[in-house]
């Protein structure tokens, strides 16, 4: 990212805007990406661990000091016990809010407010930094194509295509094509920390099974 680096979910929700599309286009399903996105660098952070296939607070006092995987980490801690796959999706609008409100503070996104039929309010987003946002399309799809060797690819890059692809948030990207460039960069993400695979596997598989639901 040219600008400095940005958290795995902050990442996945500026993938999903296309700039040569109008606002918000391709955003309307966006929150199981960016919890995905949370949950695995809260993993990645040892913050959240596996205790048989269930999402477990490493302790009740840890801070990361970002605001939207804090607020993740609140959430997991006040809820009853569910496994990787049910954390994907549950509430996870709540996440989406907690990013997008992030993103409107440090300039890459816009916040608009209107009101539908004229009565109840609402907040459109559209993207403001333009061409930050154009390099990372770029950088995650030239990730997810090659040529560069995997083993060269940074573990929080090779994270972000991993759940980009499975989410489908690269139109005209065939994942299919990079089937084993996906697998590879998957390894890759969890390089330095092996025991994370099985979590990011299961991360991976509800996002795939959310995205073949979508219209």
């Amino acid at each position: 990212m040219p600008d400095g680096p940005l958290s795995l979910p902050a990442r996945l929700c500026l993938l999903a805007w296309d700039p040569a599309k109008p606002a918000g286009t391709g955003t309307a399903h966006l929150s199981g990406p960016v919890r995905a996105g949370a949950l695995t660098e809260l993993a990645r952070h040892g913050l959240l661990l596996d205790e048989d296939g269930i999402v477990t607070p490493v302790d009740l006092d840890s801070r990361t000091g970002d605001a939207v995987l804090d607020g993740l980490l609140e959430l997991v801690r006040e809820s009853c016990p569910r496994p990787w796959r049910t954390w994907v999706t549950l509430r996870s609008r709540v996440t989406l809010d907690a990013v997008r409100e992030q993103l409107v503070a440090e300039g890459y996104l816009r916040a608009e407010k209107k009101r539908v039929l004229g009565v109840f309010p609402s907040v459109e987003y559209a993207l403001e930094r333009v061409a930050a946002v154009q390099a990372l399309r770029e950088e995650t799809r030239q990730i997810l194509r090659g040529p560069l060797p995997v083993a060269g690819v940074f573990e929080r890059d090779a994270a972000v295509a991993t759940l980009a692809a499975s989410a489908e948030l690269l139109p005209g990207e065939e994942v299919g094509a990079h089937e084993q460039r996906v697998r590879e960069l998957a390894e890759r993400a969890v390089a330095s920390a092996p025991g994370l695979g099985e979590i990011v596997d299961e991360i991976r598989t509800a996002l795939a099974a959310t995205a073949t639901a979508l219209p």
